[in-house]
């Protein structure tokens, strides 16, 4: 990432702030973007550098996330490798500190193609088993999105009406990078929902508290 702008010596800055944020009692939400890697075997490591960081890690899978395969080779991967601080949330919700991190990745803006369509249906499945699962724990659910549901004047209606009619009082979501693009992201409430990016540039690579 170190070729874009803004993202000089971004693994040290990184390191640091979360060193000095994180303890080893805490749990940290990586919202997809999580390696280059194009297969499972390459991401290793990208994930021994995660593992090596204080704290329990949560992982959504990222547009540029190719390694991503099925849940149980990628468990089984974690597992072989020593990685226990590692787990995901897909079609899942996860119980922490009295809330319930749900989400899923989203997907792109006014989706017109049959395909696009599809992907999006796909995902607001994936978000409504996420939230199920919450509601089943008794907890509030937390969202957490890879792409923003909104961005500038585009929306991804599917996804914002299950978090309108699930109630969801915050979304957490990555995606976009730079000054410019960051201006053009819906930041703070939308019926009722307070939108949080979170993309690592944008919070100056250091992990945000969500209480």
């Amino acid at each position: 990432m170190n070729v874009f702008p803004g993202w000089d010596d971004y693994v040290e800055r990184l390191t640091k702030n979360w060193n000095a944020i994180v303890s080893s009692n805490d749990t940290v939400v990586i919202a997809g973007d999580i390696s280059w890697a194009m297969k499972l075997e390459e991401a290793e490591r990208d994930f021994a550098y995660l593992h090596s960081l204080p704290g329990k890690k949560l992982l959504l899978k990222g547009n540029h996330d190719y390694w991503w395969s099925t849940r149980r080779k990628i468990e089984t991967f974690f597992e072989e490798h020593g990685f226990t601080s590692l787990s995901l949330v897909h079609n899942s919700a996860v119980a922490v500190e009295g809330i319930a991190v749900c989400g899923t990745r989203g997907w792109i803006y006014n989706a017109e193609t049959p395909e696009d369509q599809k992907i999006v249906n796909r995902e607001v499945g994936r978000l409504t088993a996420s939230l199920n699962e919450a509601e089943a724990f008794g907890l509030r659910p937390v969202v957490f999105l890879h792409y923003p549901p909104i961005y500038d004047d585009q929306r991804c209606d599917e996804i914002l009406t299950v978090l309108e009619e699930r109630k969801i009082t915050d979304c957490y979501f990555g995606h976009i990078h730079g000054t410019q693009a960051a201006k053009r992201a819906a930041i703070g409430e939308y019926k009722g929902i307070k939108m949080h990016l979170i993309s690592c540039d944008y919070v100056k690579f250091a992990p945000v508290l969500v209480r």
